[in-house]
């Protein structure tokens, strides 16, 4: 998994990576959501998925579609996109590229800041952040933060802390069987050994050799 020399926001030559460098790269970031009246929630992100745009028929944006709902995966890269489906779940992506190429990295699972530092964590508590829609829940994000930046107030997204290294899972992304060829790319990366990570008998461990780890720059 990539690492930071640093523990605070990602600076702007994070957004120079691929999408697909980008959803590796927030695997052990952390996402903090404020609101008013409210202590601060922090999760730490352990499932990520890459959806690539025109090119992706998985992707809200494929062949170019623009409407009101998708306008924030064309903006800039460092944004929020909150779509709902089935009429109930929302489900929080990062926009990752430049204005105008509309890519983006649904965030699959989280687990409390705790059980990443090693400590024990209720079962419960664990698996309150599993799954796109539990995640939204658990941090009481909405299509209203759709657009929203992700250097706060509302929503933060910072670094992983220091740490050891933890090995990662790859496998196709989930639900987009109606996708044709790109229903089977490996385009879906989750932490080894969690048990808040979803559908783990789609993944399997990534080779070393496919990694572009990102460490930042001095």
């Amino acid at each position: 998994m990539p690492r930071s020399r640093q523990a605070g926001k990602p600076p702007r030559d994070f957004w120079d990576l691929t999408t697909v460098e980008v959803a590796r790269a927030l695997l052990g970031c952390r996402l903090v959501r404020r609101r008013p009246g409210r202590p601060p929630v922090t999760v730490v992100l352990v499932e990520t998925e890459a959806y690539l745009g025109v090119l992706d028929r998985a992707a809200h944006t494929w062949n170019g579609r623009r409407t009101a709902r998708v306008a924030p995966m064309w903006g800039p890269a460092g944004h929020a996109y909150v779509f709902r489906v089935y009429g109930m779940h929302d489900c929080l992506n990062v926009v990752t590229r430049e204005e105008g190429v509309p890519e983006a990295v649904l965030l699959r699972a989280a687990v409390p800041e705790a059980w990443w530092s090693g400590l024990p964590v209720p079962r419960d508590e664990l698996l309150a952040a599993s799954g796109p829609g539990r995640l939204c829940r658990a941090l009481g994000v909405g299509r209203e933060l759709s657009g929203v930046s992700l250097r706060g107030p509302e929503l933060e997204l910072l670094l992983p802390l220091p740490g050891e290294e933890r090995p990662l899972l790859v496998g196709p992304r989930v639900g987009v069987d109606y996708a044709g060829e790109a229903a089977s790319w490996p385009l879906r990366f989750a932490v080894a050994g969690c048990a808040a990570v979803t559908r783990r008998a789609g993944l399997a461990a990534e080779p070393r050799g496919d990694r572009r780890p990102w460490t930042g720059r001095a």
